[in-house]
Order: C-alpha cells, then structure tokens, then sequence
C-alpha cells in the first residue's frame, strides 16, 4: 500500500460509533431513514422493478435469509444488496452530494445493511459502516473531479459507490486496514457505470448503483476471507484515480479525514428529479406563490443552470421539451418545471399523471434552460439556478442560490418524516410507519440492525394497506 489507500483503509477499519459526532450520527440516521422510504416506494411502483426482481429470481438470488425493503421474500447478500441499491435510486428521489455530484446512500446503506445481517451486527456498527462508505465515495469524487470523470463517460455514483460500498461492508465485517484495503483493491476491478442511459431514458442509472452495492458486499467478503486485491488500488499506475478521470487530485481523498465530515454535507431532495433541476424548481414555485403567476399566463421561461446540469436537464433541447418516459422525465428541466406551474408542487405520482398530459407537454415547448454565469461561478459549492418566467403581466425573475435539502437549508424533522409517510402511507399502516420511523431514528439501540429492514415487509397479503 501507498499513502493514499493506506490511509483511507485504515480510517475505515478504525471508524467507530461512540468516536462519531452527535449530529454525524443523527445525520446518518436521517439519511437512512429517506433511503428507505424511497426504496420501499419504488419496490412497488418504480417500472424498472418487476423485471429487476424477476431476474435476481432467476440468477438464484432469492430464498436467502436478507431483507429486500418492501419485499416479503428473503434474498441472498448480494440479491439484497443489488436490489436495494437498484429501488433507492429508482425514483431519483435520494440524496445527493453538490461538489461530489453524487447520491451517497443508494450504493452505501444497502451495502451496510446487507453485511449486517450476514454478520449480525448491532446499529451502532451500521451507523459507523455508513459513515465510513459516505467519506469513501464522498472524497473519492471530489479527488476525481466529477465534471473529468463525468466527460469520460461516468456515473459517479456508481463507480465511487462500489468504494464506498465495500468501505461500508468492510467497516461492519470489522475488517483490519490490510484487508480493507484488499476490498478496494477487488473492487477496483468492479467500478462501472455508464452516463450512456441518457440516450434513451434507459433502466440502467438505476441497476448502475444496485451493481455497486452489490460489488462492494462481495469485495468485502472476498476480502473477510483472505482473497488478495489489487495492490495500490486508489492512487496506482492503473488504479481508480488515474483510469478514471485524467487528472485527479489524490490529496482530497484523505484531507482533514476523520476531521471534516462530507457526510455531513449531504442533501435531502424535497423533489424526485435530478438535483440540477430544484433550485429552479424552489425558484418557480416562489414566484408562482408571491405573484399569483397560472400556468395559462406563462409565454416563456428561462433557467439558468451550471454548466454540468445544462449538459444533464437542458440539453439537447429538442428531447428535453419533449420526455417520453419516467427517465426522461427526471432529467428534463422543462418537464419538471412545467409540472411545477401547473400543480404547485412536484411529486412522484407526477410522472404518470402528466408524460401524457399535452397541457404540460405543450408547455415544455416554452422552458428554455441556459447556462447562466453566476450558478457557474456558485458551482460546485452549490447547485444554484437562475428562473425568469414571462407572463403577459411582464417578467419575473429569481436567483436561488442554495435549494432546499442542502446542508444549509436541510429539511427539518417534520419535512423529512412527512417525505418518509407520502412514500410509504400506501403500504404501511399509520402503526408501522411510527414503528419503522422509529427504530430508524434511534438505530444505534437495535441489537440486530438486520431487523429493522424486516419492517418495511408487506403487513398484508396484497401488500398495499386497504383503505
């Protein structure tokens, strides 16, 4: 080992709960708890799960003894792993992380969860396994430049995910330094994910970071047993920082490690679309509410966006103005910002209401997103966005410049449990809502951290709470 993997290796073999900060910790548990409801969501409703589960089914990853959130059966480790990644990135409704570019807990807490139910490990180690995948993948993209790797072709949160995946199985395995830095070594070789989804509103996004859960548990694993990974994994000739992007900056790995806590610069969505689009989207909504501003009376808008999320929600615009699927639909400005003058808000249950709704999709026509100079000037400390929406009662403008969800504008408690009920109320009653909010919100008393997961599985035989 060299500095950069050492180091790193050995803050996650060492991270431990009682060492943790109190808000770190709660910050975690918050993160948990918005993980699961998205994944429990979307083991329902997301399009891309029937055939998910069908096939896990067939490669044998059914008939273990680990929990897929929202699922009656049992799945094996790697089943549950790449399952539970795969549905709490199905509705693009988890947290992100602005300069890092990512979603930390998709790829991270189901890798957590899946080894402490092999292991039997008690919260206080869970909470301590996700935080150290969080800092993993975290520094690992910010030492990458996302923008790089992002050109290269990328997706972030996979490729860093597998990382902070196997950091996070690693942690609960209570591997030594020398073996957790063999699971970054075996997962060197596992790190994909590919941004030509975009194409064509593919499924893939979403498997990208099931796959890096899923890769992370088996690195650990392989590595829990001996098998040796690739030496010099992070800062190597061949390693992670040189193949994947063309300049990387190794020292962001390991700067102020265990000092200062990306973890704790993660946000919330209070929207399911791509984060580039909800500065805009705080934006629109502000102004429809202070000027009365109807969706009838819009002849135009305009966003103003960082480069990176022009290049994601704005461009080209032709397919942006006109989404044909979920997909598409979370990566359009236009699309979301027409929802949000429409309706007043933007939800999930929005997609399947309006990708067919010629009003909204008419309205499309008339978003115009740009680059706009101070969000990229803002950008990547903040995914700001300027919105000028044009009425025949004249123009109205904004700049937002830190949405809502980020660190310095979190959701409060109250936002963040009524997110988790509007996800879960239609297959959990009222009584396993609290009981399931609240083991998640005090993790570090369960005993057996894989029981809590078991409380997401359907209460009864249809699954769906009777009226």
């Amino acid at each position: 080992m060299t500095a950069i993997t050492r180091e790193l290796a050995a803050f996650v073999s060492g991270i431990s709960f009682d060492a943790l900060p109190a808000e770190l910790a709660g910050r975690v548990k918050a993160l948990v708890l918005d993980t699961v409801g998205i994944a429990l969501r979307a083991r329902h409703e997301a399009e891309s799960t029937p055939s998910m589960v069908a096939a896990a089914g067939h490669l044998g990853f059914g008939g273990g003894a680990c929990t897929v959130i929202g699922d009656a059966a049992g799945y094996t480790p790697p089943g549950a792993a790449l399952l539970n990644g795969t549905l709490a990135h199905s509705l693009d409704f988890d947290d992100t992380h602005a300069s890092g570019s990512l979603h930390p807990s998709a790829p991270i807490v189901p890798a957590a969860f899946a080894a402490a139910e092999m292991a039997g490990a008690d919260g206080k180690t869970a909470i301590a396994a996700a935080a150290a995948g969080y800092e993993t993948q975290i520094r690992l993209a910010l030492a990458l430049d996302p923008a790089a790797h992002y050109d290269r072709g990328f997706h972030p949160t996979a490729t860093c995910g597998a990382f902070g995946a196997a950091a996070a199985a690693a942690r609960v395995f209570r591997l030594d330094p020398g073996a957790v830095a063999s699971a970054f070594g075996i997962v060197l070789s596992m790190a994909a994910g590919s941004m030509q989804f975009l194409v064509n509103g593919a499924w893939t996004k979403r498997s990208h970071v099931g796959h890096a859960a899923m890769c992370g548990l088996i690195a650990a694993t392989l590595a829990r047993e001996g098998y040796k990974g690739a030496a010099d994994a992070l800062e190597g000739k061949w390693g992670f920082l040189h193949a994947y992007a063309p300049a990387a900056d190794g020292e962001k790995v390991v700067h102020e490690l265990a000092r200062r806590w990306e973890t704790l610069r993660i946000a919330v969505k209070p929207y399911p679309s791509c984060r580039y689009s909800h500065a805009a989207l705080d934006g629109i909504l502000a102004l429809a509410r202070a000027h009365a501003i109807h969706a009838g009376e819009v002849e135009s808008v305009t966003v103003g966006l960082p480069e990176p999320g022009w290049k994601l929600i704005g461009d080209p615009e032709p397919a942006k103005q006109s989404p044909k699927s979920v997909v598409d639909g979370q990566f359009s400005m236009p699309f979301v910002a027409s929802v949000a003058l429409r309706t007043g808000g933007f939800a999930w249950d929005d997609y399947a209401r309006h990708l067919s709704d010629p009003a909204t999709l008419a309205l499309c026509k008339r978003v115009r997103v740009r680059v706009d100079p101070r969000a990229q000037a803002d950008f990547p400390a903040e995914m700001s966005a300027a919105v000028v929406i044009d009425t025949r009662r004249g123009a109205f403008e904004t700049y937002v410049r830190t949405p809502k969800g980020e660190p310095a504008n979190f959701l409060t408690a109250a936002e963040l449990r009524a997110k988790f009920d509007g996800l879960t109320e239609p297959y959990l009653s009222a009584r396993r809502r609290d009981e399931l909010a609240g083991a998640l919100l005090s993790l570090e008393q369960a005993n057996d951290a894989g029981a809590v997961p078991r409380l997401t599985r359907p209460e009864g035989a249809s699954g769906r709470r009777a009226a």
